[in-house]
């Protein structure tokens, strides 16, 4: 039941990550139709284009083996002669309009998606050969359109045929009893005019069957919000992880600053909210920022301060500039240094005057 609903949920837009795993497997949206146009295409071409010299490129070798063929042996010898010659002269002739088509076929794959291996499509499924599988596969929705599909094509064929073909139906008529030389180029004029039709009304097919698969493909993709988490947990790590990660160094950081506060000089404070404590002997080049803190964090300081006898001076101003501008274990920034030093120097001077006091 959860997997159903999990795939009833599955309304969110495939991540790329959802996309690159599915190129991987060899799932992507792929037409047959454009496939078809491809070759239908490039066949068209190749009539048009090579049929003259693939023609004569065939009468010519075959007339003369024609007429030679008395000296034609009829051993094995001979025999296999021949069949080398034939290949040859199909080779030949046939060489470079298989080649194109050939290219065409590639062509027609290449441009829908980009390059695939993948031995996923290779590896045994149990839903290969199980037969709810394959009845939802015939009577599915992909079942369905292909049968819709191909209803269409046969109907827009006949279509296109009859509109070629109907203003030359008197002389299709007149061809049964033409001449043969006379009905090669007729026929030829139709054919190409046929396959000119027949091209231009599969290009609209092949178009439509590729929108049709590319949204069938991406609704496949699509995830649900649970399968969104987990790939972020795998990409990114498990946010409550993170968040203990986040809070342990925090922790340690908080630990290794209050160990730090009694090399503290001076506590600047803002009696409520904020505490920097700034250590400097003779020698620096300026104050340190040993620790800093907000609201608990700087009672924490203060608290630690006192136990340790480091001098506690407020002074909101400068407690709030040097909490926003300074971090730890840096010195004071340089606009800093007239109002720290006077600080300091009062608190040097306090404890000079306390050590003299002493019997």
């Amino acid at each position: 039941m959860s997997d159903e609903n999990d795939g009833a949920e599955k309304t969110e837009d495939p991540t790329q990550k959802k996309l690159d795993d599915a190129l991987e497997r060899g799932d992507v949206a792929k037409s047959q139709e454009v496939n078809t146009w491809f070759v239908i295409a490039g066949a068209a071409l190749v009539l048009a284009t090579f049929s003259g010299s693939v023609g004569q490129g065939l009468e010519n070798p075959l007339r003369n083996l024609i007429a030679n063929s008395w000296m034609i042996r009829t051993d094995g010898v001979g025999l296999l002669a021949l069949a080398r010659d034939l290949e040859y002269i199909l080779i030949v002739a046939l060489g470079v309009p298989f080649l194109l088509l050939a290219i065409a076929a590639i062509g027609g794959n290449v441009i829908q998606h980009r390059f695939v291996w993948s031995a996923e499509t290779l590896k045994p499924k149990f839903s290969k050969i199980s037969p709810l599988a394959g009845a939802k596969r015939i009577f599915g929705k992909q079942a369905a359109a292909n049968f819709a599909k191909g209803l269409f094509k046969v109907t827009a064929l006949g279509v296109v045929m009859a509109i070629v073909l109907w203003p030359d139906r008197f002389l299709l008529d007149a061809l049964v009893r033409s001449d043969p030389s006379a009905m090669l180029g007729t026929t030829m004029t139709l054919t190409r005019q046929l396959l000119v039709a027949v091209v231009a009304m599969l290009a609209l097919v092949a178009i439509a069957d590729y929108v049709f698969q590319y949204r069938q493909w991406f609704e496949r993709q699509k995830m649900s919000l649970q399968e969104m988490k987990e790939e972020f947990k795998q990409s990114e790590g498990d946010p409550h992880v993170k968040g203990r990660i986040r809070q342990l160094r925090q922790a340690r950081m908080r630990k290794r600053m209050m160990a730090a506060v009694p090399k503290a000089s001076v506590v600047i404070t803002n009696p409520t909210h904020f505490s920097v404590a700034l250590q400097y002997e003779r020698g620096m080049a300026a104050p340190v920022c040993v620790a800093k803190g907000q609201d608990a964090i700087a009672l924490k300081i203060r608290e630690v301060a006192r136990v340790h006898d480091i001098p506690i001076v407020e002074n909101v101003a400068l407690a709030r500039a040097l909490y926003a501008t300074v971090e730890i274990d840096d010195e004071i920034p340089v606009e800093h240094y007239h109002a720290v030093a006077e600080i300091i120097g009062y608190v040097m001077g306090l404890k000079r005057g306390l050590s003299g006091q002493r019997p």
